[in-house]
């Protein structure tokens, strides 16, 4: 029987009710200890996120009691064990199990610092947190409550998990595998077909990024980590799946940060036959509903300047804010761009722009660089909450189907949450002639990106891409 089992079935037993015909085994960890007299010792014993009293008295146990309380001085918080008794309640009325037989299953070598009082933190003697901890516990949507961590050091919580894995880092685990499950469910029930693609590729395909590099010893042969399964993804809609996704690792050698890591979880999916406003409207639903389902409401709260600062408010209602690109940023920097933007006069005018307004842009200063510079500083700062910013310029966007109705534009959009992107997607281009062109002139850039190789087996229907980074799947 598991402890939260134990709660369930036995909280209803009356104050000093015990049920000595009835017999239950546990097993879990000791997180406090507490000694009335050498016949008599009081146990917290924690597992699956709840706790349970142990009372340990003499007169149940099958040991003497000079060996009784010779090996319940030697119990230490921190050990495992695995307790038989029988269940009942104390005369203050919590929850207890009374051993008959005790033992130690794996001890705890360290001593375990203690746990500090204050909200969240459980309380062992009163009725209504009996088998829980504080009703303020942690939940998806709320703030974090760092005041009562035992462990202190950020570098230390976030490199050895298992140190601190209390109420509210378990409930961060568990919300995670939910997000997982439910952007797999809902994907599913739109009949995408999920699938797996090799995690090791002869080239490095699907982004303009470094890769890891590994060797295959028996082929002799230099292999990458993947830095995106989209080339594979891509060969399944050429052979006939119309909706296909992976839910997977991505490896990319490059910068690390509070925003990125060198390893990270991304959902990227095709939907043919679909365009990007397909996209949008079904990122919406997905997003949204989720955070309906984990938190019950649209709004969260969220330290996006860390635990020690106050969090800020994030509204995922739908439907969510779309700015048009080329168009808002004209508006908010006071700027009229060229129309050709792969002209020299636009490349001049937006370097100039960028000299203007502070913003560094190291070489090579493409138009699209110096683009992103400005997107980044004026339209991006204001993305709070959930925000659309659509229709990027075709030199931005090389494998985007160019706009149906807006010259020199694409059919793309990101959606950017508290400041940073989390989805990129598009109408993806189909036209082999056009995408041929498009791979060409990549390869202008094999000096700025030396790992990027040709990519010249293009898709032959039309398909739309969303990638969830890993602001999804980040501790």
């Amino acid at each position: 029987m598991t402890i939260t089992e134990c709660i369930e079935q036995y909280r209803v037993l009356s104050d000093g009710n015990h049920l000595k015909d009835v017999e239950v085994s546990l097993a879990g960890r000791i997180m406090n200890k507490r000694t009335s007299s050498s016949k008599l010792y009081f146990y917290d014993l924690n597992g699956g996120g709840l706790k349970v009293q142990v009372m340990a008295d003499a007169r149940d146990s099958y040991m003497d009691e000079v060996e009784f309380a010779k090996y319940h001085s030697g119990v230490k918080r921190g050990d495992v064990v695995g307790i038989c008794g029988y269940p009942g309640k104390s005369k203050r009325g919590e929850l207890s199990v009374f051993p008959k037989r005790f033992m130690v299953l794996s001890p705890c070598l360290h001593m375990m610092p203690r746990k500090k009082a204050g909200p969240g933190v459980e309380n062992t003697s009163v009725k209504k947190n009996e088998g829980k901890t504080a009703p303020d516990i942690w939940v998806p949507g709320m703030t974090r409550n760092p005041e009562t961590y035992v462990l202190k050091d950020q570098e230390t919580r976030y490199r050895q998990r298992y140190l601190m894995l209390n109420h509210e880092v378990r409930q961060i685990f568990k919300t995670r595998s939910k997000i997982i499950n439910y952007i797999r469910d809902f994907l599913n029930k739109l009949d995408f077909l999920e699938v797996e693609t090799p995690m090791m590729n002869m080239i490095a395909g699907g982004a303009a990024v470094k890769p890891f590099v590994t060797h295959h010893n028996e082929l002799n042969m230099k292999l990458f980590m993947r830095i995106a399964p989209e080339l594979y993804l891509k060969e399944l809609v050429v052979g006939g799946l119309d909706r296909v996704y992976e839910i997977g690792k991505q490896f990319r050698n490059e910068g690390i940060d509070l925003t990125r890591n060198p390893e990270f979880t991304t959902c990227e999916f095709y939907m043919a036959f679909s365009d990007y406003n397909d996209l949008m409207a079904l990122t919406e639903e997905m997003l949204s509903g989720m955070f309906k389902v984990l938190t019950g409401g649209y709004k969260i709260k969220y330290h996006a300047n860390g635990v020690d600062k106050d969090p800020i408010e994030m509204d995922f209602t739908p439907p969510f804010r779309r700015i048009d690109m080329i168009e808002e940023l004209e508006t908010m920097a006071n700027l009229t761009i060229p129309k050709d933007l792969s002209s020299e006069e636009a490349n001049k005018y937006l370097l100039d722009a960028c000299v203007k307004f502070d913003l560094k842009c190291p070489p090579p200063q493409t138009t699209a660089r110096l683009l992103d510079k400005l997107v980044g500083h004026f339209l991006e700062e204001t993305c709070v909450n959930p925000t659309f910013i659509i229709n990027h310029p075709e030199i931005m966007s090389p494998l985007a189907k160019w706009h149906r109705s807006k010259p020199g534009l694409t059919e793309r959009f990101e959606l950017f949450i508290n400041k940073h992107e989390v989805c990129n997607a598009y109408t993806e281009l189909n036209d082999p002639v056009v995408q041929h062109q498009q791979f060409a002139e990549q390869l202008k850039e094999v000096l700025i990106f030396p790992t990027m190789k040709r990519q010249d087996e293009p898709s032959t229907k039309g398909s739309s891409i969303l990638i969830l980074s890993s602001f999804l799947g980040t501790w």
